[in-house]
């Protein structure tokens, strides 16, 4: 069963106008997150932000779900100003992006800009790869991005110029089939918004950001990614949330229909 959920965890009041630009954020589902990096960003640069998260992805997963995430996070946002709205949904399904903009027009109004940091990611190869799991890896990761930006599109209302559709990417494909294969698939159709919703005035990039160990990282991985960037280190979710800011500015209007490589010049 699919379920959406929604709560205001607004600072300003359910619904109210703050004079902010509205970013919406899939896949910030804990702290240590990608997504919940973004969101702080464009909270403290003067976003009011709206989230989605699914808990039982992070359950299935080696790290854990991370009770009262959406609760800390959202003051973290608060902090800054912004109104917040979380909504849990199952990507996965082919109905919850419309459901996911309704609930956030209902709660805060127009949204100004995309953010997708959402994923199923489950390693396997050729040869292992499940059915079930090529299948719900493209349904999350590349029909569930063309349906939010579909969506996006569709009910864009701001000044033309400053819409912004950002999606994360990866180059991964050995070992890692359907999470390589499904983000190929999420990269063109990204890029493609940047000409099909031009008249709107939306930019569109793919971000890739490179090694991010938000807990998922075996040692041996760690050295290596460490030991193959000339910077000597690994990505951090703050890297990955100053482009995203810089690219929802006004300065960063210029960068269009771009896959972005943020990875410290991994080799």
């Amino acid at each position: 069963m699919t379920t959406d959920t929604d709560h205001d965890q607004s600072a300003h009041g359910q619904g109210a106008s703050t004079g902010r630009p509205l970013a919406l954020i899939t896949g910030v589902g804990r702290t240590v997150g990608i997504g919940a990096g973004i969101a702080r960003r464009l909270a403290a640069s003067g976003w009011d932000i709206a989230f989605t998260y699914w808990t039982p992805y992070d359950d299935r997963m080696s790290w854990g779900s991370e009770p009262g995430a959406t609760e800390v996070i959202s003051r973290s946002l608060a902090e800054h100003g912004a109104s917040v709205t979380t909504i849990e949904a199952d990507l996965a399904d082919p109905e919850a992006p419309a459901r996911v903009f309704d609930k956030t027009e209902q709660q805060m109004g127009s949204v100004t800009a995309l953010v997708m940091s959402h994923c199923e990611s489950v390693d396997s190869g050729l040869l292992d790869t499940t059915v079930e799991s090529f299948d719900r890896h493209f349904a999350v990761n590349a029909r569930a991005t063309w349906l939010l930006i579909r969506e996006f599109g569709r009910r864009f209302a701001a000044e033309p110029g400053t819409g912004r559709i950002i999606s994360l990417t990866s180059d991964h494909t050995v070992g890692n089939l359907p999470y390589g294969a499904s983000k190929g698939a999420l990269d063109r159709i990204t890029l493609a918004a940047a000409h099909e919703l031009a008249h709107l005035g939306v930019t569109a990039n793919a971000i890739n950001p490179g090694p991010v160990d938000t807990g998922w990282m075996p040692e041996e991985v760690r050295e290596h990614c460490v030991r193959s960037t000339p910077r000597g280190r690994l990505g951090t979710p703050q890297d990955t949330a100053h482009l995203v800011d810089f690219l929802c500015s006004r300065e960063g209007e210029w960068i269009n229909g771009q896959l972005l490589m943020s990875n410290g010049g991994l080799a």
